[in-house]
């Protein structure tokens, strides 16, 4: 089969949380026996970023753990969208140019043979509604959603049984524990600023615990502004800018914890949702602490990592994880197992297959779509 993925960058994950995932699902889907095809804007700006901070360097992690990946860069949107006519299956991301959005979903309806999907992983449906509603996909077979409080927003906009919740997953090929050379100490966080959505939260549940636990804190990640980097300061804690996705296992390998800090539309609007780094943390072998969110999906289990209710919470939580190393082990296994039991992006692939599969038999009953909005929205450089 043929399939064929619209991202905003396949080679950069700078910003880009959607990176590890998209990487992992398109390994195992070549490994599978398909034909992938990745294909994203010229001048995409994670890429961009990237390239102007740390040149043609700052994609060699990329290239050396992904060899069998490789993506097409497009200027114009009509030769693109003549390029796929043949493809089995099409995936177009959120943050695509809604010109190619619609474009895709007007040869769709126009006689294209392909299953067209529509792949959601953030929080614009709630943050910015009717940004997400303009976006013309009365073309596209069915929406993929990266949760289920996710999947509901699309049903209410009248999609239906044509809104699939597909979760991401860690790509275990590559997000695996690494042998230990040396003993492990302090702790890692993982994870960009943004735009001050839970400052006071990484204050509250990182920051100030990992201080009061007497635990070394080490950050990395980008859109640090001056404030940002201060506070890091005033806690003590070290940060080391950005580090490329595909080295997140070895960097995970070096510490004793890392937390877990969900932005604050993921515990408020669309909860049950953990985004990327609860997986990658589970599926590295690092014991995990996290703050407040309900797993509403039931898609971990208890004791696959630390819940805190509080800041307080969190610093007893490491420094029972620092004195314990039975606690240690019992976390790592139980939340490797839950990993590679559900979790991986072979379990996604199948899921997607099998997606697919039902697209294409009996029809569903057909979406009620509300007419796409006269403007479209613009895309701007959306914390990851």
């Amino acid at each position: 089969m043929r399939i064929a993925y619209f991202t905003h960058s396949l080679a950069s994950c700078w910003n880009h949380g959607n990176a590890h995932f998209l990487r992992g699902i398109l390994r195992e889907l070549t490994a599978l026996g398909h034909r992938v095809e990745a294909f994203e804007p010229e001048g995409a700006w994670s890429l961009s970023n990237l390239l102007r901070d740390h040149g043609e360097a700052g994609l060699s992690a990329y290239r050396t753990s992904y060899p069998e990946l490789r993506s097409t860069a497009y200027a114009a949107v009509a030769p693109t969208v003549e390029a796929v006519a043949g493809a089995d299956l099409v995936i177009v991301h959120e943050w695509n140019d809604p010109a190619l959005v619609a474009a895709l979903g007007a040869a769709r309806k126009g006689g294209a043979r392909y299953t067209l999907l529509f792949h959601d992983t953030h929080h614009r449906a709630v943050s910015e509604p009717e940004a997400m509603k303009a976006y013309d996909l009365s073309g596209y077979d069915g929406v993929l959603a990266f949760g289920e409080t996710l999947a509901e927003v699309y049903r209410d906009w009248g999609w239906g049984a044509r809104v699939f919740v597909w979760h991401e997953a860690a790509d275990t090929r590559l997000f695996r524990p690494l042998p230990q050379e040396d003993e492990r100490h302090g702790l890692v966080w993982i994870g960009n600023w943004g735009d001050d959505e839970r400052s006071a939260e990484l204050e509250t549940y990182l920051f100030a615990p990992a201080r009061d636990a007497g635990l070394p804190l080490d950050v990395y990640g980008v859109r640090y502004p001056e404030a940002a980097l201060a506070t890091l300061r005033a806690y003590g804690a070290r940060y080391h800018g950005w580090a490329p996705n595909a080295e997140a296992p070895a960097l995970f390998a070096r510490y004793l914890a890392t937390v877990h800090v969900p932005r604050r539309f993921y515990v408020e609007r669309l909860p049950g949702i953990p985004t990327i780094r609860v997986f990658e943390a589970l599926a590295c072998g690092i014991p995990l602490v996290t703050a407040p969110w309900h797993d509403s999906e039931e898609l971990f289990r208890p004791g696959d990592y630390l819940v805190a209710a509080s800041g307080l919470d969190v610093e007893r939580h490491l420094r029972a994880l620092h004195s314990d190393a039975a606690l240690r082990r019992d976390i790592v296994d139980r939340g490797l197992a839950t990993i590679e039991s559900r979790h991986t992006c072979r379990h996604r692939a199948d899921e997607l297959l099998a997606i697919l599969a039902r697209l294409r038999g009996p029809a569903l009953p057909q979406p009620a779509l509300p007419q796409p909005a006269l403007s479209q929205p613009a895309l701007s450089e959306s914390a990851a």
